[in-house]
């Protein structure tokens, strides 16, 4: 007997046995009821699909591959490696729900990123601000058209900045339920970029836009390289403080890699210490990928509003390239208005590659770096106004 209900009990220990969830009774829709059942084999497939677009299609993998490792573990059942003492949990605690690991991810990025393309040609800056029209679009669409609170808008328009980080921090803050929908969307429209953005850009200009040579931009001094990020924090300081520690980051990263004499911090900021973390990132953030929490009609929503926000921040950075085109002696090529994005450096290459297609001697790389720039510091700004608006 007692051989018996041991093995029974082992049985019922068994990832086999607990795989299907039983009927819940107070699920009445027939679709609900069949997630409830199979969401975590249906999350399962779904993880080794993310997986597989990592691997092979090369989309973000160095997160897109942790993440739907993550996702895939906390799929699991019976072990809860996702519950607060499990692995997964702790981490997600410590770097996620605490703010930690997205600021590390941009001290990586501010030792990175040169800001001289920004500095040369300040006016570019315009651009970058032009495309956070679509985190605040998405906003008011999720708002009012979809029913989301306001915190979870907010959440949901960050994803227009195409800066899979600053998602991260902002969601964590404002809709920490909606983190693994919100990662997956923005990291997924980043690695997107280069399908994306191209249409966009070709509809809202004409052939002889696209055809427009830019001057070569001045050379900027190491003094200017300096002074500029923390012109830039100080003015955050002022006037925008919420948007500080996303700022601070990146400027303190930045600011290792310019002033030449802290060469092994800023080396270890762009390689050791942003690998670590984008390791632990990724897992923590597939954590929040369980069948529970992922697979709601709000997921669907998300996914839909992140690709308009998206869509809407591209536009908008071509169209302010046009309108000050208007009043402005020197023409901007609109097509770097598509890299006010701050996926960095790859919405500044599609401009370039686009541009290339209708003029091969027109190389917009680094006037594109620019407004791309911009939107890295923009898309910090966004949060630190959402984190003031929604929180």
């Amino acid at each position: 007997m007692q051989i018996a209900e041991g093995l029974m009990n082992l049985w019922h220990s068994t990832g086999i046995y607990n795989m299907i969830s039983p009927v819940d009774p107070t699920i009445t829709s027939p679709v609900e009821q069949f997630l409830h059942q199979f969401g975590h084999p249906i999350m399962l497939v779904i993880c080794l699909f993310l997986m597989w677009l990592g691997i092979k299609k090369q989309f973000e993998p160095l997160l897109l591959v942790p993440i739907a490792f993550g996702g895939f573990l906390s799929n699991i059942p019976v072990c809860d490696i996702a519950g607060p003492h499990g692995f997964l949990g702790i981490i997600y605690e410590a770097g996620i729900h605490q703010g930690l690991f997205p600021l590390i991810i941009f001290m990586g990025v501010g030792a990175m990123t040169d800001f001289g393309p920004l500095i040369a040609n300040p006016k570019t800056a315009l651009l970058g601000g032009a495309a956070q029209f679509g985190i605040f679009g998405a906003l008011l669409l999720a708002l009012c058209v979809f029913g989301f609170t306001l915190p979870q808008s907010g959440a949901i328009g960050i994803i227009g900045g195409a800066d899979g980080p600053t998602s991260i921090f902002v969601t964590s803050k404002l809709a920490p339920e909606l983190l693994g929908a919100i990662a997956v969307a923005a990291y997924s429209y980043m690695a997107l970029v280069p399908v994306i953005q191209p249409p966009i850009m070709k509809l809202c200009t004409t052939e002889a836009e696209r055809k427009i040579e830019m001057k070569q931009l001045r050379e900027v001094s190491k003094r200017e390289k300096i002074v500029f990020p923390l012109v830039v924090l100080s003015l955050c300081i002022v006037l925008l403080p919420d948007a500080c520690p996303l700022l601070g980051a990146l400027v303190f990263g930045n600011l290792c890699k310019e002033c030449g004499v802290v060469e092994r911090l800023s080396d270890t900021m762009q390689n050791a210490l942003i690998n670590i973390v984008t390791i632990f990132l990724g897992l923590s953030v597939g954590s929040k990928l369980s069948a529970e929490q992922f697979l709601t009609v709000q997921t669907l929503f998300i996914l839909v509003l992140g690709i308009v926000a998206f869509s809407l921040a591209t536009a908008a950075g071509v169209i302010m390239a046009k309108i000050m085109n208007l009043f402005s002696k020197e023409k901007i090529n609109p097509l770097i208005g598509s890299a006010g994005v701050s996926a960095v450096p790859m919405a500044a290459r599609v401009s370039n590659k686009v541009g290339l297609e209708y003029n091969s001697q027109n190389f917009l790389l680094m006037h594109a770096m620019g407004p791309n720039v911009s939107g890295v510091i923009g898309s910090a700004v966004a949060a630190g106004v959402l984190l003031a608006l929604c929180h």
